[in-house]
């Protein structure tokens, strides 16, 4: 790992995040919830939070927030072996993008389903980058990034035990089930747009 690497810092911004919070224990993480809370958790609208108090921070900020070193851990390797082969590929921009677009988009609609602002980590853009890697190995390119097939099959099927709630019955916690769907979604249409825009060689 580099320190040149863009997801070295995607790495290293969320372990430094996580350990400020003292993993979501201490009031630093009233800085980067999705919105802005008041005493006793009772939060504004979002009209508050990112128009007038302009917290525009606050829509990417939940995706490195982790709860655990096993949340994290896990998050961290997930984007290591994603994204060092988006970047070596694909280079820094798109893994920028990707990632980025798909985590504010998977912690918006974490909120606006569940309509809860305890929430993070960065699997939301992990699964953007795993739909993305999908949607450009699925047929010319296949192999691209050398995933092997099992593993998309098993993060699918990982979304989906996690939408039955039986996660948290075995010590998982609250999986932010909705973010990982909004998250995979979103690569799938940026691995479609840059892929039928022939960015890719």
């Amino acid at each position: 790992m580099k320190t040149s690497n863009l997801y070295f810092y995607i790495i290293g911004l969320a372990v430094a995040l996580t350990l400020l919070t003292n993993f979501g224990l201490n009031n630093y993480l009233e800085l980067f919830l999705f919105l802005k809370t008041d005493i006793g958790f009772q939060y504004p609208a979002l009209e508050n939070t990112y128009l007038l108090n302009n917290e525009w921070w606050r829509l990417l900020t939940p995706t490195f927030l982790h709860f655990s070193v096993t949340h994290l851990a896990f998050n961290c390797l997930w984007i290591y072996i994603l994204g060092s082969k988006i970047e070596e590929l694909d280079g820094k921009g798109l893994l920028l993008f990707v990632f980025v677009t798909s985590s504010i988009l998977s912690n918006a609609g974490q909120f606006l389903w569940t309509q809860q602002i305890l929430f993070g980590g960065l699997s939301g853009g992990v699964y953007g980058l795993l739909g993305y890697c999908f949607i450009i190995e699925l047929d010319g390119k296949k192999g691209r990034y050398g995933l092997p097939e099992a593993l998309y099959l098993f993060m699918l099927i990982w979304l989906l035990i996690g939408f039955t709630g039986i996660l948290s019955v075995f010590g998982f916690g609250n999986v932010a089930n909705t973010a990982h769907l909004i998250g995979m979604i979103a690569g799938f249409i940026i691995g479609l747009i840059t892929k039928y825009s022939l960015i890719l060689k």
